[in-house]
């Protein structure tokens, strides 16, 4: 897994061992960064790469200009694995926090961008949407979603066995 481009195009990522981490391919990355760049909403934004597992989302949206990355999982392999990630591609502007990434969404904290990338497993996306405060979510999941209101898929495309939805606030 390597970042696909941007200042650390080609630098390689580590990910966690475990079955429960699920980097988003190389293939996956570039389309969902492409979709954003051509929506202008990369550079100079502020990013949330929520269930973050490597970093991978957020360490690309960092490369391609994003003015900040805040990475949330409850993972202590995650944590240390991003920390890793950040440090072998020169990327410094990314906040690690190590977190339920459900009751970390109640702070409030707000975001231009949300990468959001739960295991596959995972059920709980109305709560994710009700809680997470951001202009753009990118949500990847196994299945397709129903997206609840205030949301609106702006884009839904699947990849193989990866659905990614973009959605922004009406």
């Amino acid at each position: 897994m390597r970042v696909v481009a941007g200042a650390a195009k080609g630098r390689r990522l580590e990910a966690p061992d475990g079955r429960d981490i699920r980097p988003t391919s190389d293939r996956v990355r570039e389309a969902i960064f492409s979709s954003l760049e051509s929506m202008d909403a990369v550079r100079g934004s502020s990013v949330l790469d929520l269930f973050c597992g490597s970093g991978a989302l957020g360490i690309e949206a960092l490369s391609r200009g994003a003015g900040a990355a805040t990475f949330v999982d409850s993972d202590p392999a995650a944590v240390s694995t991003v920390r890793a990630n950040l440090a072998s591609t020169g990327l410094a502007n990314g906040e690690v926090v190590r977190a339920d990434a459900l009751r970390w969404l109640d702070d409030g904290a707000r975001f231009d961008v949300a990468l959001i990338d739960p295991p596959y497993a995972f059920d709980e996306w109305d709560e994710v949407f009700s809680r997470v405060r951001a202009d753009l979510v990118v949500a990847e999941s196994d299945r397709v979603l129903d997206v609840p209101s205030p949301w609106v898929v702006v884009r839904e495309k699947r990849y193989g066995g990866t659905v990614v939805h973009l959605a922004a606030r009406e």
